[in-house]
């Protein structure tokens, strides 16, 4: 194994110092919590009581109080093809945990949003706020002071995240993360891309296109295409919070169910009463945190978690900021090539070698932290696994020592590129992400005129009256976590294209989002400050002349100085009601920065 490479050792030092103070703060919580926090000890007779009254067979071994009681969070609904599989993990989990001597109960649920179905509609301005949400709601299942641990059961964009940093406030509890695995794959993904750019050509009808789509998302599980979905799953595996392999094994099979039964007996074996505590506040480390922004660089996960990872981290007392992101792409080879930056999917990646081989090969090139407090092993390489039945056991195999498909997954000395493709571009319209991965090295940079939106319906309704069949950086501003929620912007992502194609330069730039799957334009995103109170994107014209440099890592409005700074801020649309929206309003008025993780809660919570 190689030392770790000098430049991750010096971003994991730059984030313990920044962090010195607050994680002191954190595991100073931490230590209160499991000392004198609530739990089935200081119940009283009548609180136990209630905790207990429907847990049927169960009930004498949670009033004895000897057994590990094991909170389960669910993010189950039969609408979400991701989180389908879980409605009937409560039922095998509790009998996972009796063959150990544990119980369990489900401590709550937490919602689970589907952004495919929200994708452009109004229900995605709800969508990062529900990370939050989902986070507050983890807080109310494990505030009860009746679990010594949790299984986490959620997969999607928002739940992983929100599940994550509600559950590190109670950080002195072990938990494990327990996935569902993707679909089987169906559609290649870029034959939807394709008949999905005819669409917005006007070249097929509404009915190929739905066929295309339901071909593609066609059963129980994941989608299978590598977004923030999947990247929360590999993410999980290099920070070490599941059991090993366990994130690409698809749903229903008598693999997938065996994986999950270890992880309850596992979890039950890390309790605070055993020899192997591992609370989850003390597996969630800076070294952790490194690991995951590494893990989702080599990979070429989705961007959005430029805004998750910093909020995670804040949970548990650490400061990230796209400064790590920018320095550690800088060193961190581009290993895997999955849709939308190749043709393979997540199912192909896992048949290639998937996440056991990544760990390993990362790690013997130095660039992950092996010296982590895993919730399965004395370190990270002992997730370098992976699991197989062999006569109904389960055993778990070291990791192949070579790439199964090398279109798809390749070792860090042949990677596919040398930088991780996540660059932070700045300047005088602020800081943005610019995901290099998926867009082809001679689109890194454009200059040209631009085109501002307030709303991406009339970007959409711009492109099909031929306002820009030219050179132009689409501009769309108040999509802010402030102004609306900060929607992805996906919808957009065929017209840019059809744009592209035919020839023009053409780039997105936007205080919104856009995540794993956006594809070959070249975007600066999550910009912040965002244009709702003060940010300079309030200030572009149509026809200024804005230049996007991933190379340079610039984003500048080539504007004179004088006239830039006397410009007047643009009039923001009015507070959009229906749909919930109106609800929120608290959220958006408290939220934050996109680089601090764009959270209200947080914020108001001092972390």
């Amino acid at each position: 194994m190689a030392e770790l490479h000098p430049e991750i050792a010096t971003v994991t030092a730059r984030v313990v110092e920044r962090s010195a103070p607050s994680r002191k703060a954190y595991l100073d919580l931490i230590a209160r919590e499991r000392e004198s926090g609530v739990h089935r000890p200081m119940l009283n007779c009548g609180n136990l009581a209630h905790g207990f009254a429907a847990s049927g067979e169960d009930k004498p071994a949670i009033k004895a109080g000897r057994a590990m009681n094991i909170g389960i969070v669910t993010a189950y609904n039969d609408m979400l093809s991701a989180h389908q599989p879980y409605g009937r993990y409560p039922e095998q989990i509790k009998i996972f945990a009796r063959e150990v001597g544990a119980t369990a109960q489900v401590a709550g649920g937490v919602p689970a949003m589907c952004d495919g179905v929200t994708q452009g509609q109004r229900g995605m301005e709800l969508s990062l706020f529900s990370r939050d949400t989902i986070a507050l709601s983890t807080a109310v299942a494990l505030s009860h002071g009746m679990f010594d641990g949790a299984a986490l059961l959620g997969i999607c964009d928002k739940i992983v995240p929100g599940l994550l940093i509600g559950a590190l406030r109670f950080g002195h509890l072990p938990m494990i993360l327990i996935p569902a695995g993707p679909m089987p794959s169906g559609l290649a993904n870029k034959e939807k891309q394709r008949i999905r750019q005819l669409y917005a050509e006007g070249k097929v009808g509404r009915d190929e296109l739905l066929e295309s789509e339901s071909a593609s998302y066609h059963g129980a599980g994941t989608c299978t295409f590598y977004g923030t979905a999947n990247s929360n799953q590999m993410m999980m595996d290099v920070m070490g919070l599941h059991m090993p392999g366990a994130s690409f094994i698809n749903p229903g099979t008598k693999l997938r169910q065996a994986v999950t039964r270890a992880a309850v007996h596992r979890l039950a074996a890390i309790g605070a009463n055993g020899n192997e505590y591992r609370p989850l506040g003390l597996c969630v480390d800076e070294k952790a945190i490194v690991n995951a922004v590494v893990g989702l660089l080599a990979t070429g996960g989705s961007t959005n978690h430029a805004i998750h990872l910093p909020a995670i981290a804040r949970a548990a007392g650490i400061v990230l900021d796209w400064e790590d992101f920018d320095r550690l792409s800088a060193v961190v080879p581009q290993v895997a090539k999955v849709y939308p930056n190749g043709s393979g999917d997540v199912n192909h990646f896992h048949a290639a070698g998937g996440m056991s081989y990544v760990i390993a090969s990362l790690i013997d090139a130095g660039l992950l932290h092996d010296d982590l407090l895993t919730v399965a092993g004395s370190r990270l390489r002992d997730h370098a696994r992976d699991p197989k039945l062999i006569e109904d056991e389960l055993v778990f195999e070291e990791a192949p020592d070579h790439s199964h498909d090398e279109s798809i997954l390749r070792a860090p000395a042949n990677a596919f590129k040398a930088d991780g493709g996540m660059r932070l571009v700045k300047g005088n319209l602020g800081r943005a992400t610019f995901k290099t991965s998926a867009v082809d090295s001679s689109r890194w940079t454009v200059e040209a005129p631009v085109r501002v939106f307030d709303d991406q319906d009339d970007v959409m309704a711009a492109f099909k009256a031929g306002e820009l069949e030219r050179d132009v950086v689409v501009v769309v501003r108040f999509q802010g976590p402030r102004a609306n929620g900060m929607p992805e912007l996906h919808k957009l992502t065929p017209q840019l294209g059809v744009l592209q194609d035919r020839g023009f330069k053409v780039a997105l730039v936007t205080d919104g989002r856009m995540s794993g799957a956006s594809g070959k334009v070249p975007a600066a995103i999550h910009l912040t400050p965002e244009a709702l109170g003060g940010g300079p994107l309030a200030r572009l014209r149509d026809g200024d002349v804005v230049r996007l440099s991933a190379e340079e890592g610039s984003l500048e409005a080539l504007v004179d100085a004088q006239d830039w700074e006397a410009r007047a801020q643009a009039v923001p649309p009015p507070p959009a009601f229906g749909t919930g929206r109106e609800l929120f309003a608290f959220m958006r008025h408290g939220a934050d920065g996109a680089e601090q993780g764009a959270s209200a809660m947080l914020a108001a919570a001092g972390l």
